[in-house]
Order: structure tokens, then C-alpha cells, then sequence
């Protein structure tokens, strides 16, 4: 029997890496921009044609490469970052495997231009699959360029698995913004299908925030900084009033390297203990400096994943430098007991020819006895015991002061007769019939031949909603309520590409939506159910509960949707409601296809039979 273990080509093995590094357009992104930063670029630019699948260029004014360094660039394990293993525990840079070219070169055609400072010529080299097709002298500016064309065009399988250009682009601005915050110092721009999408100009790390998400986050911002013998900490956390429903602008970097660390972001979120509700989360941007000794990154191929020393010492110390940032920008209630102690704070002093006495006015002649009556109170005849007082007429219509205790109250707030609902068999009767009542302005209580039931009016109407809406998306049926005045509403790049996705089921809803410049859109109408909403709130509560569905339930786009905006449409727990309006309730949700079955799957309607009652009182 011959020999079966065989080794494989390079071309084969460099595609099975890149399954690995090159997962997405991003994914290339991410390689090819800290390359550029490796090389000690202050100008970096991006541009990109269909969201990265057509073309990713990267044109960088670095250190360049020599002609043999750019060869040697796209063979497997060449880096000039590393020599030996000890140099994986001082690594500074943000490469050193040595396999993101050759991974790159191996599924896309790849032209490479670069010129060091000291060479009159640069150097070009075109490869495709991992094959070189020329290499020659060329001229080109100092720096580098890499166009990376037709991702994955020699594995099309790979290809077929890539999302829309709106989901791809959410990716790359994702890689974009980590790499941006993480060197304010440097120049970026990224343009997409002609159209600058960011231009940011080198600046501090606040301003580099502003400019990535919007001039609004300027007064939402706190700075925290801490300087201990274990780590170096700084970076800027959100105030409490401006957490959101997704966790999307959490940035923790190490060496000014990106992580995902659940254990660090629980020590953010203790530090917000009791400052947020239930599932809010808030911004940060925090940077930990660290010997590169006491960390391991070589965990993961993305590099986004790091073994710590000592764990608990750097939770511990992000958990207090947060926290106490909170409280010294009163953010959270505080007590100095010297200052409350004390009121020398509160006495502005002043030289003592400046202190001027009090001087109080009065008028001398002022007799309040004097003054003549301007009101004559009447009194009942029981309590009148002079003559004057019983020639006194008795006003007119004084007995209407009693019909207010003749009237019925509310009828929401009364239990009434019984009225014939069988919930079982779900035959509710005509509402003129109907005796409802609102327990807490949160439950609907209504009896029924058995005994009673309770409906919770949030999760009624979100069901309610939540069935219009999906047949509405599936029917294209949605009634827009034209606004009076269209609004314009500004989003953040990564919102307005997710707007961009879902805007043809968007408007399949009754939005009217068109786009208006750089990341904005009017809003001209709104569905004709919800015109009592803000058309900005709308939007970005849809935009928000849309994430929140996607990275917790991974549902279908239109269901997805649908249910965000029944959510966010839906009345809340706490709001009155007429008869009227409990009574259209009833029957909206009786005609639906599930009406037991809340969105969060709990039930809508919990019966109590009139057994369970008699037995609870006569135990």
C-alpha cells in the first residue's frame, strides 16, 4: 500500500489559512490598515468599491518597502516584526504572524506599488491566487498602495457566503472606527463608491469620538485616567442618561490594540450598578497600557483576544477608576463631610468698607384694622346667630354643591356586573356590553363566566402591533401620515448604512424616507398609527431595538423589524386608558392569530376561576 500523507501546495495551504485571517472584506480591511500603521503612516486612506467585494485600496505615506522586501512580503510566515519567540512577549506592532498578505494574495488579484523615502523607483508586483504575474520598477509615491480586487473570485463558495453591500459596509466601518480611535494621531479618510464616507483629521481622542459618531457626543462624554504600577489607564466613558439597548460603542484596546474582553466589561457595567436599568449599556472608550510581557496575545488569528497575569488587579482598577470618574463629575451622588462641615465655601469675602447694613422700608401709616372688607363670606343658617347675619340672602344654586357625591365614578375604576367573555371558546361580546377595568394603569381586568381576566395592556398592544406590521411587510400595504413639517435626522455612519439596508421595508411599513446628503435622511411621513412619536426617536429606536434583536434572537430581517417597531409603538405600562380605548384593545387582540403569546413569548392573558377564589377565602 503506498504512502496516503502528502504535503500540500502553497496556493492550497494559503486559501485554508485565509479562512482563518480573511473571513470578510473586513476582514482585509482590518490586515491591510495596521499594516499601514506598522509602517508608521500619519496619512492613511481607504477607498472601496461594493462594500470591499470589487476593490479595498489602502494608500499609506509609511516607511515603503525595498523590491525584495515586497516580495517577500506575500510568503507565508515573512514579517518583519518578529525574529525569534521571545519577541511574542514585547510585541508592540499590530502584526507578527506573518500571514495576512500571503492569505490575501491567495483568494483576490492583489497590485502592490511602494517606494521607500531613499529610492528614485518604487516597486510593482501584481499576483493572483498566490501566483506572481509581474514584478517591475515603476514610479510611485513614497509609501505604499495595495489594491486588493474581487474577493474571493477563486473560491466562489466563499464568495456566495457574503451578505448585501449595506451588511458588508457595517462591517468594514466597524474595522474602521476601531483602528481610528485607537490612533487619533493619524489621518484617515475612507471613501466608498466615490463618496467620502469619513474624513478625519489627526486631533485628540475626544475629538476623534466626535467626528466618528456625531457632534452629540460631545457633552456625553467623561474622561477617566489612572496611573498604577500595573496599568495605565485612560479614555473617556458615557454619562448614564445616554446608555442604549445594544452594546455597540464599547472599545476596550490594550497597547492600542482592539479586544473583546467580557470579563473587563463587567467591570465597566459594575461601576454603573445601580445607575442604569435593565439592559442598557453604556459607551466607553478606554485604553489600557500594559508590559507586553505580562500579556498574551497570540490566542486567536484576529488577535482581538488576550491572556492576562493578573486578571483581577486590572478588574478591580478599571472597576474604581470608572466609578470614581462618575462621582467626581457628579454623576453619582457624593458626600464630602469636610465641605458639609463647613460654610467658609459659601462667604465671598470683601474688604469691610465694601460691607453695607440691611435697611428695611415700611410705611408708618399703614392700619390694617382699617381696610374695608372685600369679601362677604356667607354662612349656612345654622351658624348664623345675629339679625344681621339671617337678613343675609342664601346664594343661589347652593345645593348643586352636593350633586358631586351623587356622581357615579369612573367606570374603569368600578367592578361592574358580569359580563358574558368566555375566553376560553375567545367570544368576547359586543363592546357596548363590555365592563372593563384598569388595575394600576398596567393590567385590563375584565370577569368572565368563570371568574375574571387579566390582560397586560403593553404586551396586548405589542401583539397587536407587531401582527399589523408583518402583513404589512408582507403585503406592502403600509398607510404614511404626511408630517407637516419633514424632518431631517442625522445618524452615525454604521446606522445610516443599516438604514440603507432596510430601507425598502422601512417604507413597506408607511415611512416616508429618502436619503439627503452624507448619513442623513428626511423624514417626510411616518405609519399613519404612530403619528403622535417624534420622527428622530422613531428612527432611532427602530434602528436600536433592530440591533438588539439581531445579536439576541438572529431573526428573520422583516420580522425582525416588525417587532422592533411594535415595541417601541406600543403603549407603556402606566398610561391611562379610556373605556373606549381598553374596549378597541379587546377586540384588536382577540382578532389576532396568537393573542396569548406575547413578543418576549410570556402570556398576554393570565384567568383566575371563581373556584380558586372561593378556596383562597375559605381555607
Amino acid at each position: 500500500m503506498s504512502d496516503i500523507i502528502q504535503l500540500l501546495p502553497d496556493a492550497v495551504a494559503n486559501q485554508i489559512a485565509a479562512g482563518e485571517v480573511v473571513q470578510r472584506p473586513a476582514s482585509a480591511v482590518k490586515e491591510l490598515v495596521e499594516n499601514a500603521i506598522d509602517a508608521g503612516a500619519d496619512k492613511i486612506q481607504l477607498i472601496l468599491k461594493d462594500a470591499g467585494k470589487a476593490l479595498i485600496q489602502v494608500i499609506d505615506n509609511g516607511c515603503g518597502m525595498s523590491l525584495t522586501d515586497a516580495r517577500m512580503s506575500f510568503e507565508r510566515h515573512a514579517t518583519s516584526k518578529i525574529k525569534k519567540a521571545e519577541d511574542l512577549f514585547a510585541i508592540r506592532t499590530m502584526g507578527f504572524r506573518g500571514e495576512a498578505m500571503a492569505s490575501i494574495a491567495a483568494i483576490a488579484q492583489v497590485e502592490l506599488k511602494t517606494r521607500r523615502h531613499e529610492d528614485e523607483l518604487g516597486t510593482c508586483i501584481l499576483i493572483e491566487g498566490s501566483e506572481v504575474i509581474s514584478q517591475e520598477a515603476c514610479s510611485a509615491n513614497t509609501g505604499t498602495s495595495i489594491s486588493v480586487k474581487n474577493l474571493f473570485y477563486n473560491t466562489p463558495a466563499r464568495r456566495n457566503f457574503l451578505k448585501s453591500n449595506p451588511v458588508e459596509m457595517r462591517h468594514i466601518i466597524d474595522e474602521f472606527q476601531r483602528v481610528s480611535l485607537a490612533n487619533p494621531q493619524i489621518f484617515f479618510s475612507l471613501h466608498h463608491d466615490g463618496q467620502e464616507v469619513y474624513h478625519l483629521p489627526a486631533s485628540l481622542l475626544k475629538q476623534r469620538i466626535v467626528h466618528l459618531f456625531g457632534n452629540n457626543y460631545n457633552q456625553r462624554l467623561v474622561p477617566v485616567e489612572e496611573d498604577t504600577s500595573i496599568i495605565k489607564l485612560h479614555g473617556f466613558v458615557g454619562k448614564p442618561e445616554f446608555a442604549r439597548k445594544t452594546r455597540g460603542e464599547q472599545f476596550f484596546f490594550v497597547n492600542n490594540r482592539f479586544i473583546k474582553d467580557a470579563y473587563l466589561n463587567h467591570a465597566v457595567s459594575t461601576a454603573y450598578q445601580e445607575l442604569l436599568p435593565d439592559e442598557c449599556y453604556p459607551m466607553y472608550v478606554l485604553f489600557i497600557e500594559i508590559d507586553p510581557s505580562k500579556i498574551d496575545i497570540n490566542v486567536h488569528p484576529t488577535k482581538t483576544e488576550i491572556k492576562y497575569q493578573d486578571e483581577k488587579s486590572i478588574y478591580a482598577i478599571i472597576r474604581s477608576a470608572v466609578k470614581r470618574s462618575l462621582g467626581r463629575y457628579n454623576i453619582t451622588p457624593s458626600l464630602d463631610f469636610d465641605q458639609e462641615n463647613s460654610i467658609e465655601h459659601l462667604i465671598t469675602p470683601k474688604p469691610f468698607e465694601e460691607i453695607v447694613a440691611p435697611t428695611i422700608a415700611f410705611n408708618p401709616d399703614f392700619n390694617p384694622f382699617a381696610a374695608e372688607k372685600k369679601v362677604n363670606r356667607e354662612l349656612p343658617p345654622a351658624f348664623r346667630s345675629s339679625g344681621e347675619y339671617r337678613n343675609t340672602p342664601i346664594p343661589q344654586n347652593w345645593d348643586t354643591l352636593y350633586e358631586i357625591s351623587k356622581r357615579d365614578s369612573p367606570v374603569q375604576q368600578t367592578l361592574h356586573e358580569e359580563a358574558n367573555i368566555e375566553v376560553d371558546e375567545q367570544e368576547i361580546t359586543k363592546s357596548s356590553e363590555r365592563q372593563l377595568f384598569q388595575i394600576h394603569n398596567r393590567f385590563i381586568l375584565s370577569q368572565i363566566k368563570s371568574g375574571f381576566m387579566l390582560i397586560s395592556q403593553q404586551a396586548a398592544h405589542e401583539r397587536v402591533l407587531y401582527e399589523r406590521f408583518l402583513q404589512q411587510l408582507q403585503s406592502h400595504s403600509g398607510v404614511s401620515q404626511q408630517s407637516l413639517f419633514p424632518q431631517s435626522v442625522t445618524l452615525n455612519s454604521s446606522d445610516f448604512e443599516l438604514l440603507k439596508e432596510l430601507l425598502p421595508d422601512v417604507r413597506a411599513l408607511g415611512f416616508d424616507i429618502r436619503e439627503f446628503g452624507k448619513n442623513t435622511v428626511v423624514v417626510e411621513g411616518i405609519p399613519a398609527d404612530l403619528n403622535n412619536v417624534g420622527e428622530e426617536q422613531l428612527l432611532e429606536q427602530l434602528l436600536e431595538g433592530f440591533k438588539n434583536n439581531l445579536a439576541i434572537l438572529k431573526l428573520d430581517k422583516r420580522d425582525n423589524l416588525a417587532r422592533s417597531l411594535a415595541r417601541n409603538a406600543a403603549i407603556k405600562s402606566g398610561t391611562k386608558m379610556s373605556l373606549e380605548e381598553m374596549n378597541l384593545l379587546i377586540d384588536q387582540l382577540f382578532a389576532c392569530q396568537m393573542p396569548n403569546l406575547a413578543l418576549n413569548g410570556k402570556p398576554v392573558i393570565s384567568t383566575f376561576t371563581l373556584t380558586e377564589l372561593i378556596e383562597r377565602f375559605e381555607k
